[in-house]
Protein backbone atom coordinates (compact mmCIF):
# COMPACT_ATOMS: atom_id res chain seq x y z
CA UNK A 1 0.00 0.00 0.00
CA UNK A 2 2.73 2.43 1.05
CA UNK A 3 4.78 1.58 -2.04
CA UNK A 4 1.80 2.05 -4.37
CA UNK A 5 1.02 5.47 -2.90
CA UNK A 6 4.63 6.52 -3.27
CA UNK A 7 4.74 5.45 -6.91
CA UNK A 8 1.52 7.36 -7.52
CA UNK A 9 2.95 10.47 -5.85
CA UNK A 10 6.19 10.27 -7.84
CA UNK A 11 4.36 9.79 -11.14
CA UNK A 12 2.10 12.73 -10.33
CA UNK A 13 5.09 14.94 -9.56
CA UNK A 14 6.83 13.94 -12.81
CA UNK A 15 3.65 14.71 -14.74
CA UNK A 16 2.88 18.03 -13.05
CA UNK A 17 6.36 19.56 -12.66
CA UNK A 18 7.01 20.39 -16.38
CA UNK A 19 3.45 21.64 -16.78
CA UNK A 20 3.58 23.87 -13.71
CA UNK A 21 6.93 25.34 -14.79
CA UNK A 22 5.10 27.00 -17.67
CA UNK A 23 3.06 28.97 -15.14
CA UNK A 24 5.58 30.54 -12.70
CA UNK A 25 3.01 32.07 -10.35
CA UNK A 26 1.03 28.86 -10.07
CA UNK A 27 4.26 26.93 -9.61
CA UNK A 28 5.38 29.22 -6.77
CA UNK A 29 1.95 28.94 -5.18
CA UNK A 30 2.09 25.13 -5.27
CA UNK A 31 5.58 25.18 -3.75
CA UNK A 32 4.34 27.48 -0.97
CA UNK A 33 1.36 25.20 -0.40
CA UNK A 34 3.63 22.16 -0.14
CA UNK A 35 6.00 23.92 2.26
CA UNK A 36 3.02 24.85 4.43
CA UNK A 37 1.87 21.21 4.40
CA UNK A 38 5.35 20.13 5.45
CA UNK A 39 5.43 22.68 8.27
CA UNK A 40 2.07 21.52 9.58
CA UNK A 41 2.54 17.76 9.25
CA UNK A 42 6.31 17.20 9.53
CA UNK A 43 6.04 16.29 13.21
CA UNK A 44 3.81 13.34 12.29
CA UNK A 45 6.47 11.61 10.17
CA UNK A 46 9.39 9.40 11.17
CA UNK A 47 13.04 10.04 10.41
CA UNK A 48 15.28 7.52 8.59
CA UNK A 49 16.74 4.51 10.36
CA UNK A 50 19.37 3.97 7.66
CA UNK A 51 21.05 5.75 4.78
CA UNK A 52 22.71 4.31 1.70
CA UNK A 53 25.29 7.07 1.35
CA UNK A 54 27.14 5.88 -1.75
CA UNK A 55 28.84 5.34 -3.99
CA UNK A 56 27.36 6.44 -7.33
CA UNK A 57 27.58 3.86 -10.15
CA UNK A 58 28.24 1.08 -7.65
CA UNK A 59 24.71 -0.34 -7.49
CA UNK A 60 22.99 1.94 -4.98
CA UNK A 61 19.72 1.94 -6.92
CA UNK A 62 19.65 -1.83 -7.23
CA UNK A 63 20.54 -2.19 -3.56
CA UNK A 64 17.78 0.19 -2.45
CA UNK A 65 15.13 -1.40 -4.68
CA UNK A 66 16.10 -4.85 -3.39
CA UNK A 67 16.13 -3.71 0.23
CA UNK A 68 12.58 -2.33 0.11
CA UNK A 69 11.35 -5.79 -0.93
CA UNK A 70 11.71 -6.68 2.74
CA UNK A 71 8.30 -6.42 4.49
CA UNK A 72 9.84 -4.49 7.39
CA UNK A 73 11.48 -1.85 5.19
CA UNK A 74 9.26 1.02 4.11
CA UNK A 75 10.38 3.19 1.18
CA UNK A 76 10.85 6.93 1.17
CA UNK A 77 8.86 9.15 -1.18
CA UNK A 78 11.87 9.01 -3.47
CA UNK A 79 15.07 7.00 -3.33
CA UNK A 80 17.30 10.09 -3.44
CA UNK A 81 16.05 12.99 -1.33
CA UNK A 82 19.30 15.01 -1.64
CA UNK A 83 18.35 16.74 1.61
CA UNK A 84 21.79 16.75 3.20
CA UNK A 85 23.74 17.74 0.10
CA UNK A 86 21.33 20.02 -1.78
CA UNK A 87 18.08 20.87 0.01
CA UNK A 88 19.13 21.27 3.63
CA UNK A 89 17.85 24.83 3.68
CA UNK A 90 14.29 23.54 3.14
CA UNK A 91 14.25 22.44 6.75
CA UNK A 92 13.66 19.28 8.74
CA UNK A 93 9.86 19.34 8.28
CA UNK A 94 10.29 19.16 4.50
CA UNK A 95 12.62 16.21 4.98
CA UNK A 96 10.36 14.33 7.37
CA UNK A 97 7.48 14.41 4.89
CA UNK A 98 9.64 12.25 2.61
CA UNK A 99 9.10 9.34 5.04
CA UNK A 100 6.13 7.36 6.41
CA UNK A 101 3.82 8.57 9.17
CA UNK A 102 4.50 7.69 12.78
CA UNK A 103 1.11 6.02 13.09
CA UNK A 104 2.17 3.51 10.42
CA UNK A 105 5.17 2.54 12.52
CA UNK A 106 2.99 2.37 15.65
CA UNK A 107 0.50 0.02 13.98
CA UNK A 108 3.27 -2.17 12.57
CA UNK A 109 5.10 -2.53 15.87
CA UNK A 110 2.28 -2.76 18.41
CA UNK A 111 -0.57 -4.35 16.46
CA UNK A 112 1.11 -6.32 13.68
CA UNK A 113 4.14 -7.18 15.85
CA UNK A 114 6.64 -6.57 13.04
CA UNK A 115 9.69 -4.40 12.57
CA UNK A 116 9.33 -1.10 10.79
CA UNK A 117 12.30 0.83 9.40
CA UNK A 118 12.73 3.32 6.61
CA UNK A 119 15.58 5.09 4.89
CA UNK A 120 16.87 6.61 1.72
CA UNK A 121 19.73 6.28 -0.75
CA UNK A 122 21.50 9.41 -1.98
CA UNK A 123 24.90 8.31 -3.31
CA UNK A 124 26.31 11.84 -3.39
CA UNK A 125 26.18 12.03 0.40
CA UNK A 126 29.47 10.23 0.84
CA UNK A 127 31.53 12.94 -0.86
CA UNK A 128 29.81 16.03 0.50
CA UNK A 129 31.99 17.75 3.12
CA UNK A 130 29.20 18.38 5.65
CA UNK A 131 26.72 15.54 5.21
CA UNK A 132 28.24 13.30 7.88
CA UNK A 133 27.94 15.89 10.65
CA UNK A 134 24.44 16.91 9.50
CA UNK A 135 23.22 13.32 9.65
CA UNK A 136 24.92 12.84 13.02
CA UNK A 137 23.08 15.88 14.36
CA UNK A 138 19.63 14.75 13.19
CA UNK A 139 19.83 10.93 13.44
CA UNK A 140 22.92 10.03 15.51
CA UNK A 141 21.94 6.35 15.89
CA UNK A 142 21.18 5.74 12.22
CA UNK A 143 22.91 2.98 10.24
CA UNK A 144 25.00 3.80 7.17
CA UNK A 145 25.41 1.51 4.17
CA UNK A 146 28.16 1.98 1.60
CA UNK A 147 28.49 -0.13 -1.54
CA UNK A 148 31.84 -0.01 -3.34
CA UNK A 149 32.75 -1.21 -6.81
CA UNK A 150 36.15 -1.73 -8.40
CA UNK A 151 37.18 1.95 -8.73
CA UNK A 152 38.22 1.53 -12.36
CA UNK A 153 34.82 0.13 -13.31
CA UNK A 154 33.07 2.85 -11.33
CA UNK A 155 35.05 5.58 -13.06
CA UNK A 156 34.44 4.12 -16.51
CA UNK A 157 30.74 3.60 -15.81
CA UNK A 158 30.47 7.21 -14.62
CA UNK A 159 32.16 8.50 -17.78
CA UNK A 160 30.10 6.20 -19.99
CA UNK A 161 26.85 7.50 -18.49
CA UNK A 162 27.92 11.09 -19.20
CA UNK A 163 29.31 10.33 -22.66
CA UNK A 164 26.16 8.60 -23.83
CA UNK A 165 24.20 11.53 -22.44
CA UNK A 166 25.81 13.69 -25.12
CA UNK A 167 25.59 17.13 -23.52
CA UNK A 168 27.45 16.16 -20.34
CA UNK A 169 30.65 14.75 -21.84
CA UNK A 170 32.33 15.14 -25.23
CA UNK A 171 35.81 13.88 -24.34
CA UNK A 172 36.94 10.25 -24.71
CA UNK A 173 37.64 8.49 -21.42
CA UNK A 174 41.43 8.88 -21.47
CA UNK A 175 41.21 12.62 -22.20
CA UNK A 176 38.45 13.05 -19.62
CA UNK A 177 40.54 11.61 -16.78
CA UNK A 178 43.55 13.66 -17.93
CA UNK A 179 41.46 16.84 -17.76
CA UNK A 180 39.64 15.91 -14.55
CA UNK A 181 41.74 18.02 -12.16
CA UNK A 182 41.26 21.13 -14.30
CA UNK A 183 37.52 20.58 -14.77
CA UNK A 184 36.70 20.16 -11.09
CA UNK A 185 39.29 22.58 -9.69
CA UNK A 186 37.91 24.66 -6.84
CA UNK A 187 34.50 22.98 -6.80
CA UNK A 188 35.00 20.98 -3.61
CA UNK A 189 36.44 24.04 -1.89
CA UNK A 190 33.28 25.98 -2.79
CA UNK A 191 31.18 23.26 -1.12
CA UNK A 192 33.32 23.58 2.00
CA UNK A 193 32.83 27.34 2.07
CA UNK A 194 29.10 27.24 1.38
CA UNK A 195 27.12 24.27 2.70
CA UNK A 196 24.29 25.00 0.23
CA UNK A 197 26.55 25.18 -2.83
CA UNK A 198 25.75 22.45 -5.34
CA UNK A 199 29.00 21.52 -7.09
CA UNK A 200 27.60 20.38 -10.42
CA UNK A 201 30.99 20.27 -12.16
CA UNK A 202 32.50 18.20 -9.36
CA UNK A 203 29.77 15.57 -9.39
CA UNK A 204 29.76 15.44 -13.17
CA UNK A 205 33.46 15.09 -13.96
CA UNK A 206 35.09 13.57 -10.84
CA UNK A 207 35.63 10.14 -12.38
CA UNK A 208 38.80 9.24 -10.48
CA UNK A 209 38.25 11.43 -7.43
CA UNK A 210 34.93 9.83 -6.51
CA UNK A 211 36.53 6.41 -7.00
CA UNK A 212 39.14 7.23 -4.35
CA UNK A 213 36.87 5.88 -1.64
CA UNK A 214 39.23 5.89 1.32
CA UNK A 215 39.51 9.66 1.72
CA UNK A 216 35.75 9.99 2.04
CA UNK A 217 35.28 6.99 4.32
CA UNK A 218 37.98 8.29 6.65
CA UNK A 219 35.90 11.43 7.15
CA UNK A 220 32.71 9.49 7.92
CA UNK A 221 34.52 7.31 10.42
CA UNK A 222 35.47 10.42 12.37
CA UNK A 223 31.78 11.01 13.03
CA UNK A 224 30.32 7.49 13.18
CA UNK A 225 31.70 4.35 14.86
CA UNK A 226 32.45 1.35 12.65
CA UNK A 227 29.54 -0.64 14.07
CA UNK A 228 27.15 1.86 12.48
CA UNK A 229 28.70 1.54 9.02
CA UNK A 230 28.29 -1.46 6.72
CA UNK A 231 30.64 -1.54 3.74
CA UNK A 232 29.67 -3.87 0.91
CA UNK A 233 31.50 -4.99 -2.20
CA UNK A 234 29.37 -4.34 -5.27
CA UNK A 235 30.68 -7.38 -7.12
CA UNK A 236 29.61 -9.62 -4.23
CA UNK A 237 26.14 -8.11 -4.13
CA UNK A 238 25.49 -8.92 -7.78
CA UNK A 239 27.18 -12.35 -7.79
CA UNK A 240 25.74 -13.59 -4.46
CA UNK A 241 22.88 -11.26 -3.54
CA UNK A 242 21.23 -13.43 -0.89
CA UNK A 243 24.41 -13.77 1.15
CA UNK A 244 24.98 -10.02 1.06
CA UNK A 245 21.32 -9.33 1.81
CA UNK A 246 21.55 -11.54 4.90
CA UNK A 247 24.40 -9.33 6.13
CA UNK A 248 22.28 -6.24 5.55
CA UNK A 249 19.36 -7.71 7.50
CA UNK A 250 21.62 -8.54 10.42
CA UNK A 251 23.13 -5.06 10.33
CA UNK A 252 19.70 -3.37 10.30
CA UNK A 253 18.34 -5.72 12.99
CA UNK A 254 15.50 -7.02 10.83
CA UNK A 255 14.52 -10.63 10.16
CA UNK A 256 16.25 -12.67 7.48
CA UNK A 257 14.33 -12.57 4.22
CA UNK A 258 14.66 -14.47 0.98
CA UNK A 259 14.73 -11.98 -1.85
CA UNK A 260 13.09 -12.92 -5.13
CA UNK A 261 15.79 -11.28 -7.21
CA UNK A 262 18.01 -8.23 -7.34
CA UNK A 263 16.08 -5.42 -8.98
CA UNK A 264 18.79 -4.20 -11.32
CA UNK A 265 18.12 -0.57 -12.14
CA UNK A 266 20.07 2.14 -13.96
CA UNK A 267 22.40 -0.46 -15.49
CA UNK A 268 24.53 1.25 -18.11
CA UNK A 269 25.25 -0.25 -21.51
CA UNK A 270 28.72 0.35 -22.89
CA UNK A 271 29.37 0.94 -26.57
CA UNK A 272 32.83 -0.55 -26.05
CA UNK A 273 34.87 -1.93 -23.13
CA UNK A 274 37.61 0.08 -21.49
CA UNK A 275 40.95 0.07 -23.30
CA UNK A 276 43.12 -2.64 -21.64
CA UNK A 277 46.18 -0.33 -21.57
CA UNK A 278 44.24 2.39 -19.79
CA UNK A 279 42.92 -0.20 -17.36
CA UNK A 280 46.43 -1.41 -16.54
CA UNK A 281 47.53 2.19 -15.85
CA UNK A 282 44.56 2.73 -13.58
CA UNK A 283 45.29 -0.48 -11.66
CA UNK A 284 48.62 1.07 -10.71
CA UNK A 285 47.03 4.45 -10.03
CA UNK A 286 44.49 3.06 -7.57
CA UNK A 287 46.78 0.56 -5.82
CA UNK A 288 47.93 2.86 -2.99
CA UNK A 289 44.39 4.16 -2.41
CA UNK A 290 42.98 0.63 -2.35
CA UNK A 291 45.65 -0.45 0.12
CA UNK A 292 44.68 2.39 2.46
CA UNK A 293 41.04 1.43 2.07
CA UNK A 294 41.68 -2.22 2.93
CA UNK A 295 43.65 -1.18 6.02
CA UNK A 296 40.83 1.14 7.08
CA UNK A 297 38.03 -1.40 6.75
CA UNK A 298 40.06 -4.52 7.65
CA UNK A 299 39.03 -6.27 4.44
CA UNK A 300 40.75 -6.88 1.10
CA UNK A 301 38.50 -6.64 -1.98
CA UNK A 302 41.32 -7.87 -4.28
CA UNK A 303 40.57 -5.26 -6.92
CA UNK A 304 44.26 -4.87 -7.80
CA UNK A 305 44.31 -8.46 -9.01
CA UNK A 306 41.46 -7.83 -11.40
CA UNK A 307 42.89 -6.51 -14.67
CA UNK A 308 40.40 -8.24 -16.90
CA UNK A 309 38.58 -6.08 -19.39
CA UNK A 310 35.05 -5.44 -18.18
Amino acid sequence: MQSSLIHLANNSRKFLRPKLSKYPRLHRFMITLHRMYCFLTGFAHVLPDYYIIGVAKCGTSSLYETLIQHPSVQPAVTKETHFFDRYYDRGISWYKVCFPFKFQKFIAKFFLRKNFITGEATPRYIEHPYTAEKILKITPNSKLIVILRNPIDRAYSHWNMNYQGGEKEDLPFEKAIEQERIRIEGEYEKMKKNTNYYARQFYRYSYLDRSTYVKYLEKWMKFFPKNQILILKSEDFFSNPQQVFDRICQFLNISQYNINKVKKTRIGKYNSPINPKIREKLVEYFKPFNKKLYDLIDEDFHWDEDILVK
